[in-house]
Protein backbone atom coordinates (compact mmCIF):
# COMPACT_ATOMS: atom_id res chain seq x y z
CA UNK A 1 0.00 0.00 0.00
CA UNK A 2 1.49 3.31 -1.10
CA UNK A 3 1.36 6.30 1.27
CA UNK A 4 1.32 9.74 -0.31
CA UNK A 5 1.97 12.85 1.75
CA UNK A 6 -0.41 15.76 1.50
CA UNK A 7 -1.43 19.02 3.10
CA UNK A 8 -4.97 19.93 4.13
CA UNK A 9 -6.11 23.28 2.75
CA UNK A 10 -8.97 25.59 3.73
CA UNK A 11 -12.51 24.14 3.46
CA UNK A 12 -14.28 24.94 0.22
CA UNK A 13 -17.30 24.03 -1.87
CA UNK A 14 -17.89 23.10 -5.48
CA UNK A 15 -20.97 23.21 -7.67
CA UNK A 16 -21.85 19.99 -9.50
CA UNK A 17 -25.12 19.26 -11.34
CA UNK A 18 -26.79 22.29 -9.74
CA UNK A 19 -25.89 21.19 -6.20
CA UNK A 20 -23.43 22.62 -3.70
CA UNK A 21 -20.97 20.03 -2.35
CA UNK A 22 -18.80 20.84 0.69
CA UNK A 23 -15.27 19.59 0.06
CA UNK A 24 -11.89 19.52 1.76
CA UNK A 25 -9.08 20.37 -0.69
CA UNK A 26 -5.83 18.47 -0.12
CA UNK A 27 -2.56 19.35 -1.88
CA UNK A 28 -0.72 16.12 -2.70
CA UNK A 29 2.77 15.28 -3.88
CA UNK A 30 1.67 12.83 -6.62
CA UNK A 31 -1.82 13.25 -8.08
CA UNK A 32 -1.40 10.68 -10.87
CA UNK A 33 -2.30 7.84 -8.46
CA UNK A 34 -5.85 9.10 -7.85
CA UNK A 35 -8.99 9.00 -9.98
CA UNK A 36 -12.25 10.85 -9.58
CA UNK A 37 -14.90 8.86 -7.71
CA UNK A 38 -12.58 6.48 -5.84
CA UNK A 39 -12.36 6.13 -2.07
CA UNK A 40 -9.24 7.05 -0.08
CA UNK A 41 -7.97 6.67 3.47
CA UNK A 42 -6.59 9.72 5.32
CA UNK A 43 -4.34 9.66 8.41
CA UNK A 44 -3.61 12.87 10.30
CA UNK A 45 -3.39 14.47 13.74
CA UNK A 46 -6.67 15.84 15.13
CA UNK A 47 -7.09 19.36 16.43
CA UNK A 48 -5.73 19.81 19.95
CA UNK A 49 -8.47 21.03 22.29
CA UNK A 50 -6.43 21.02 25.51
CA UNK A 51 -7.43 20.08 29.06
CA UNK A 52 -11.18 19.46 29.24
CA UNK A 53 -13.52 18.41 32.03
CA UNK A 54 -15.69 15.31 32.02
CA UNK A 55 -18.77 17.09 30.66
CA UNK A 56 -17.07 18.26 27.46
CA UNK A 57 -14.67 15.35 27.04
CA UNK A 58 -17.02 12.41 27.69
CA UNK A 59 -20.53 13.94 27.75
CA UNK A 60 -21.17 13.56 31.50
CA UNK A 61 -24.49 15.06 32.53
CA UNK A 62 -23.32 16.65 35.78
CA UNK A 63 -25.15 16.74 39.10
CA UNK A 64 -28.43 18.33 40.18
CA UNK A 65 -28.57 22.12 40.35
CA UNK A 66 -30.47 22.16 43.63
CA UNK A 67 -31.20 19.90 46.64
CA UNK A 68 -28.12 20.93 48.56
CA UNK A 69 -25.62 20.80 45.69
CA UNK A 70 -23.55 23.96 45.66
CA UNK A 71 -20.29 23.40 43.76
CA UNK A 72 -20.93 20.01 42.15
CA UNK A 73 -22.70 20.95 38.91
CA UNK A 74 -20.06 19.68 36.46
CA UNK A 75 -18.22 17.25 38.75
CA UNK A 76 -17.91 13.63 37.57
CA UNK A 77 -19.43 12.06 40.70
CA UNK A 78 -18.14 8.75 42.02
CA UNK A 79 -14.98 7.37 40.40
CA UNK A 80 -15.23 3.84 41.76
CA UNK A 81 -16.25 1.58 44.62
CA UNK A 82 -14.61 1.34 48.05
CA UNK A 83 -13.46 -2.28 47.74
CA UNK A 84 -10.51 -2.11 45.34
CA UNK A 85 -9.15 1.00 47.14
CA UNK A 86 -7.87 2.45 43.89
CA UNK A 87 -9.18 3.91 40.65
CA UNK A 88 -9.48 1.23 37.97
CA UNK A 89 -7.66 1.78 34.67
CA UNK A 90 -9.72 3.21 31.84
CA UNK A 91 -11.94 5.38 34.07
CA UNK A 92 -13.34 8.33 32.13
CA UNK A 93 -12.05 11.49 33.78
CA UNK A 94 -11.00 15.02 32.89
CA UNK A 95 -7.84 15.29 30.81
CA UNK A 96 -6.19 16.32 27.56
CA UNK A 97 -8.43 16.13 24.49
CA UNK A 98 -7.39 16.02 20.84
CA UNK A 99 -3.94 16.11 19.20
CA UNK A 100 -4.06 12.36 18.50
CA UNK A 101 -3.52 10.40 15.31
CA UNK A 102 -6.81 9.61 13.57
CA UNK A 103 -7.50 7.59 10.42
CA UNK A 104 -10.60 8.36 8.37
CA UNK A 105 -11.58 5.73 5.81
CA UNK A 106 -13.67 5.84 2.65
CA UNK A 107 -13.53 9.54 1.79
CA UNK A 108 -14.66 10.06 -1.79
CA UNK A 109 -12.54 11.97 -4.32
CA UNK A 110 -15.12 14.36 -5.79
CA UNK A 111 -12.83 16.29 -8.15
CA UNK A 112 -9.18 16.61 -9.18
CA UNK A 113 -7.14 19.70 -10.05
CA UNK A 114 -4.19 18.17 -11.91
CA UNK A 115 -2.48 21.52 -12.62
CA UNK A 116 -2.19 22.42 -8.93
CA UNK A 117 -2.08 18.79 -7.63
CA UNK A 118 -5.18 19.23 -5.45
CA UNK A 119 -7.69 16.52 -4.46
CA UNK A 120 -11.23 17.57 -3.53
CA UNK A 121 -12.47 15.16 -0.84
CA UNK A 122 -16.04 14.84 0.40
CA UNK A 123 -15.92 14.51 4.18
CA UNK A 124 -13.95 15.58 7.23
CA UNK A 125 -10.15 15.44 7.20
CA UNK A 126 -8.50 15.53 10.66
CA UNK A 127 -6.46 18.57 11.72
CA UNK A 128 -6.21 22.30 11.14
CA UNK A 129 -5.63 23.82 7.72
CA UNK A 130 -2.06 23.31 6.45
CA UNK A 131 -1.83 20.09 8.51
CA UNK A 132 0.39 17.37 7.04
CA UNK A 133 -1.55 14.17 6.27
CA UNK A 134 -0.97 10.76 4.70
CA UNK A 135 -3.26 9.50 1.92
CA UNK A 136 -3.63 5.93 0.70
CA UNK A 137 -6.10 3.73 -1.08
CA UNK A 138 -8.01 1.65 1.49
CA UNK A 139 -7.56 -2.11 1.59
CA UNK A 140 -11.13 -2.61 2.83
CA UNK A 141 -14.01 -1.54 0.63
CA UNK A 142 -17.01 0.34 2.01
CA UNK A 143 -20.00 -1.87 2.96
CA UNK A 144 -22.82 -2.05 0.41
CA UNK A 145 -25.34 0.07 2.36
CA UNK A 146 -22.98 3.01 2.98
CA UNK A 147 -22.98 5.98 0.64
CA UNK A 148 -19.97 8.27 0.71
Amino acid sequence: MELISGQKLKMSQIFKDGKVIAVTPVKVADISVFNEGELVKITGVTRGIGFQGGVKRWGFHGGPKSHGQKHRLRAPGSIGSTAPQRVLKGRKMAGHTGARQKTVRNLKVVALDKENAILMLKGAVPGYKNTKILISLPLKKAPEGIKS
